[in-house]
């Protein structure tokens, strides 16, 4: 498939959009006489603050419509000049057509909106203007003064409870005198009191005994707040219940009723039954907050449901509770398992500059293998991309081929030789054994055999914070190139190339990631990510041989089984800050750096693998992925006849530079059954080679000229949110492109007039071929 040519892309934009304002100036086409179609909505005199919020109160059937949706739907459910009243098409968005009592409606409840924002004298009133069929409503807003507290007392009966809540009232940053009065502050509070009493014990602790007297009988803008806790009627304190104890059933199905039969016993009042005969008491037991004897808390509760679902072992979790005597309840927990196996076939097909292949794979999953919900993942995935430019049949054709093969056994605890604490409070805890084996033939090029087991670990020391560990990292990789391109290489003068690639490597190392603020990536808050990585290799075995001597090969590198090990460090940073801007727009800025340092056995070079590259879908993507950089690096110095073997090898480097920002908003809220969202971004970064390599010409990074380096892309995109994941399409345009000199690098002005520039770089770096507008489409957001 052909990628669209820049002239036609922006051919085909610039129709669009004239369609676009031709059919929304159109848009009352449609209408009966007495129908006046709603075009703007605007409220006066309310503060920035609250306009938002407040203009959510206006009634949505006269909100004014997006174009774009309304042109689908008048597209599809016009008829003679007139809508549809039958086989109305649901697609687009109705005519918002105006109505005076839908107006009045939401008059009403701005007013009191701003009501319960403390505005008690808030007056609001609206005008409608009529201009031939459309309609623009303002509703004018006088707040007012708003009203303050001046005094706020407390009456709690319950003196315990009267306790906490004195304990705990700065923490939580409840009501003081000299506040607004504001009804959202009470609801806040009375949920935060009602989650309290549910802490320390009060099982039948009900909302309902949550009330406020508010006195605004008072001279000036002010009032008297009293918060009233009550006790249960005809009782002198609310009940502590204590859990007695526990009963724990495994069902087959959520049909079955939660009963107390004769259950074997596990420890400490823990009761368990097994109907599916498929899985051990204690891994359950471990994630089970509550025990006998501790006093009843919604916490632990709560903590119990989230660790049993992060299992990924039950489809269902239920717990009731029911009373045992006057302060005791017995805990009846009721588990539902998801299929023990399944198996799922992927698979994509990709194209680009000439160049197309597939890739297809499956996964097959086991989510309880030895009956303590542990999970074992196989993978297998193969790949073939197909390059046009080669001569002769598809076979022919075939650039490159990739085998993938994995396993993953994940234990929802900690093993070590050890004891420690359960640590589950903050998340699951994970034990994950990986092995994974990959083929990779790159032809008439060179050929990989990479094989990596690793045993780690991953922990939540927070509800934000996450500690993945590796201690033992054990690589080997065999890489060969094919004998007539390595003869070339030799002769050609890249000798680098055979050093770093016509070789096998033993490698053991650690890794350690550190995670801040993962859980709110999904969040339209305002915070700020972090991660970090740390891999290092070859240290424990350069120790190692101080004490014993290694032999060394003839490149004067200490071996092991007589293969040599590799030594290096890599450490590499993301940082984000999201920032939300109202409603579902929220802006990203990002900056990714990273370096790797080679030294000992690998103190020239570092392995293709362990390289950074530039370009990519999560990356700066207006370039496809390994074909950005070393910094002002140009393929045009290569010979022809190499530059096509060594495409996607010749363009890594060990220092990393990226920073984006991304602006994200929705366009629409049901596009065929997803959210649709659109984003706008700038891309902009490098990759540079630490030291001067003799291969990669104005590729090594010097502190007086990486800035003239950063390249630049830009772009828009679209997002299908389906809840569960997200569909992504980006499209993004060259800025600024490093490989070429001065002025010549801001490419953007060849792209409306790119046939001649496209020529001249045709000609200079054959077969390569210049693209402007890169595609990228992926599963997930980009960062």
């Amino acid at each position: 498939m052909r990628a669209l040519s820049t002239s036609k892309l922006f051919f085909f934009t610039i129709i669009a959009l004239f369609t676009l304002f031709v059919t929304s100036c159109r848009s009352t086409k449609l209408l009966e006489d007495d129908q006046k179609l709603v075009t703007k909505v605007k409220l006066e005199g309310i503060e920035q603050r609250f306009e938002e919020a407040a203009s959510e109160y206006v009634q949505k059937d006269i909100r004014p419509n997006s174009p774009i949706n309304l042109f689908i739907y008048n597209f599809a459910n016009g008829q003679d000049g007139h809508y549809r009243t039958s086989n109305i098409r649901n697609v687009g968005e109705a005519p918002s057509i105006l109505d005076s009592s839908l107006v009045e409606i939401s008059r009403s409840q701005i007013e009191r909106f701003l009501f319960t924002k403390g505005y008690f004298n808030a007056k609001v009133s609206d005008s409608v203007s009529i201009n031939k069929q459309k309609a623009h409503i303002v509703f004018q807003v006088d707040q007012g003064d708003p009203f303050h507290i001046e005094n706020f007392k407390t009456e709690i009966a319950d003196k315990r409870l009267d306790s906490f809540y004195h304990r705990f009232r700065d923490t939580v940053k409840l009501l003081s005198p000299g506040m607004r009065y504001d009804t959202d502050s009470l609801v806040i509070v009375r949920e935060h009191l009602y989650n309290l009493g549910r802490r320390i014990g009060y099982y039948d602790f009900l909302r309902q005994y949550i009330r406020f007297e508010v006195d605004s009988n008072k001279a000036g803008n002010f009032v008297d707040l009293k918060l009233i806790i009550d006790n249960p009627e005809n009782k002198a304190k609310h009940t502590i219940y204590r859990i007695d104890s526990s009963f724990v059933q495994i069902s087959t199905s959520g049909d079955s009723t939660i009963e107390n039969p004769s259950l074997d016993t596990l420890r400490r009042g823990m009761y368990y039954t097994d109907h599916s005969n498929k899985f051990r008491a204690q891994p359950i037991n471990r994630y089970i907050f509550l025990k006998r004897g501790n006093i009843y808390n919604i916490d632990y509760e709560n903590l119990t449901y989230d660790r049993l679902y992060e299992l990924n072992a039950f489809k269902s979790v239920k717990v009731d509770y029911r009373k045992s005597d006057s302060t005791l309840l017995n805990a009846y927990y009721e588990l539902v398992p998801l299929k023990r196996m399944a198996n799922r076939v992927e698979g994509e097909y990709t194209f680009n500059s000439g160049r197309s292949g597939f890739n297809i794979g499956n996964t097959y999953t086991n989510r309880n293998l030895f009956g303590g919900a542990e999970q074992l993942e196989l993978k297998a995935q193969f790949g073939v991309l197909f390059d046009s430019e080669l001569e002769g049949h598809l076979l022919d054709r075939v650039f490159n081929r990739d085998l993938q093969l994995g396993a993953t056994l994940t234990i929802p605890r900690l093993l070590v030789p050890f004891r420690i604490p359960i640590i589950g409070r903050n998340g699951m805890p994970r034990t994950i054994f990986s092995s994974n084996w990959q083929i990779f033939d790159q032809k008439n090029t060179y050929s990989n055999r990479y094989f990596i087991n690793s045993v780690g670990y991953a922990w939540n020391e927070t509800k934000y914070k996450l500690h993945q560990v590796t201690p033992i990292l054990l690589e080997y990789r065999i890489g060969r190139l094919a004998p007539d391109f390595k003869e070339q290489l030799d002769r050609e003068g890249y000798r680098l190339y055979i050093e770093t690639n016509d070789r096998a490597y033993f490698g053991l190392g650690s890794q350690y990631a550190y995670t801040f603020n993962n859980l709110r990536l999904n969040t339209l808050d305002d915070f700020i990510y972090f991660r970090g990585t740390l891999d290092l290799s070859g240290n424990t075995l350069s120790l190692l041989s101080s004490v014993v001597n290694f032999d060394k090969n003839e490149s004067g590198e200490k071996t092991l089984f007589g293969v040599p090990y590799l030594q290096y460090t890599k450490v590499e940073t993301d940082f984000r800050f999201y920032k939300h801007l109202g409603g579902e727009k929220q802006l990203v800025f990002r900056f990714n750096p990273g370096i790797a340092v080679p030294y000992g056995n690998n103190q020239d070079f570092l392995i293709f693998e362990k390289n950074f590259y530039g370009g990519g879908m999560s990356g700066i993507r207006a370039w496809q992925a390994r074909t950005l950089g070393p910094g002002g690096y140009n393929r045009s110095v290569l010979p022809d006849s190499l530059r096509l073997n060594l495409r996607n090898l010749d363009q890594l480097g060990e220092i990393k530079m990226e920073a984006n920002v991304e602006y994200r908003f929705k366009i629409l809220n049901n596009f065929w059954g997803a959210k649709l969202k659109g984003a706008t971004f700038v891309d902009a970064g490098n990759i540079w080679r630490l030291r001067d390599n003799g291969v990669n010409p104005n590729g090594q990074f010097k502190w007086n000229s990486f800035v003239d380096q950063i390249a630049i892309g830009g772009g828009f995109g679209f997002r299908f949110d389906l809840d569960y994941f997200v569909f992504r399409l980006d499209i993004a345009a060259k800025i600024r492109d490093p490989q070429f000199e001065g002025s010549d690098r801001w490419v953007i002005g060849e792209l409306f007039d790119s046939k001649e520039f496209r020529d001249r770089y045709y000609q200079t770096n054959f077969p390569d071929k210049y693209n402007f507008i890169q595609y990228n489409f992926g599963i997930g957001m980009p960062f």
